[in-house]
């Protein structure tokens, strides 16, 4: 009884923060048609499973971002992209969007959540994520950023499209619509927790499609061993470390897939103090 009132409790504090989150700044990503669909726009649907105080979204037809900005005196002009995870189905979007943006706004960053399309839209939500990065690069102005300071952070899948991101910037992928098109897609940095399908070359090697070379940006990589996706990290790290890209690995003995940084999880108070120590280094000082 205690554990259903628990997880009841969790579900109504989730559902409140993603009503709170809709009156953030919205950017829809595509103006006009969003390329590669035939159907009409509509907001994305929260599905039925709220289990663990967790909002999963899905039937994304309308990418866009939410714009999570510091408190006046913080901002430190860098800005992180920040993809959710779940499957290339869902988005988990208040674990690994909403309560990630507030942690970056502690740290002095600009947050733009990602909702990118879902389910099982990969193209497209390579083309969302390059769309947004150019978005957020070409009106840096506006949100008072340093253009050369936009990264990406992504978990599990959207680890996945943080890495294609970081890999694909020069993969033409849709036809430009405006003026922000002619921004560069590449992000200037990259954390990938916990991230999956990095490995789906011969023999668990890194996936083909990514192409990894002495251009590809800084990068920062933290998962568990008893992750069952934890052999991405391991593969992405040796891909960069060969191509002499600088990259930060951390394996942790324990944790488990899809934690983000809600406490009682030893793994996700671990990582938001590594990846601090690595922003200030990396991002905030250079």
């Amino acid at each position: 009884m205690k554990n259903l009132f628990c997880a009841l409790f969790l579900s109504i504090i989730a559902m409140q923060a993603f009503a709170q989150t809709q009156e953030k700044d919205i950017i829809h990503l595509w103006p006009g048609a969003v390329p590669g669909e035939t159907g009409p726009k509509k907001a994305a649907v929260p599905t039925s499973d709220t289990s663990k105080g967790v909002v999963r979204l899905t039937d994304v037809t309308d990418p866009l971002m939410q714009v999570f900005t510091p408190e006046k005196g913080k901002a430190n002009g860098a800005a992180v992209v920040v993809c959710p995870g779940g499957g290339y189905q869902i988005l988990a979007i208040n674990l690994e969007g909403y309560e990630i943006a507030r942690w970056l706004n502690e740290q002095g960053y600009t947050a733009f959540v990602l909702q990118y399309r879902v389910p099982q839209k990969q193209e497209g939500a390579l083309q969302d994520v390059q769309r947004a990065i150019r978005i957020v690069r070409s009106k840096a102005a506006a949100w008072q950023l340093n253009p050369e300071k936009i990264g990406v952070l992504g978990f599990s899948a959207g680890g996945s499209l943080s890495a294609r991101a970081s890999t694909l910037y020069n993969k033409r992928t849709y036809t430009p619509v405006d003026a922000s098109d002619s921004s560069s897609a590449r992000p200037d940095f990259a954390l990938l927790i916990y991230p999956a399908y990095l490995d789906q070359g011969a023999n668990h090697s890194i996936t083909p499609e990514l192409q990894i070379n002495e251009h590809t940006p800084r990068t920062f990589l933290f998962a568990t061993a008893d992750d069952p996706y934890a052999n991405s990290a391991l593969v992405m790290a040796g891909a960069l470390r060969d191509a002499k890209v600088l990259v930060e690995l951390h394996l942790y003995a324990k944790g488990g897939h899809g934690y983000g940084l809600r406490p009682g999880n030893k793994a996700a108070l671990a990582w938001i103090a590594l990846a601090s120590r690595w922003l200030e280094r990396n991002v905030a000082e250079k």
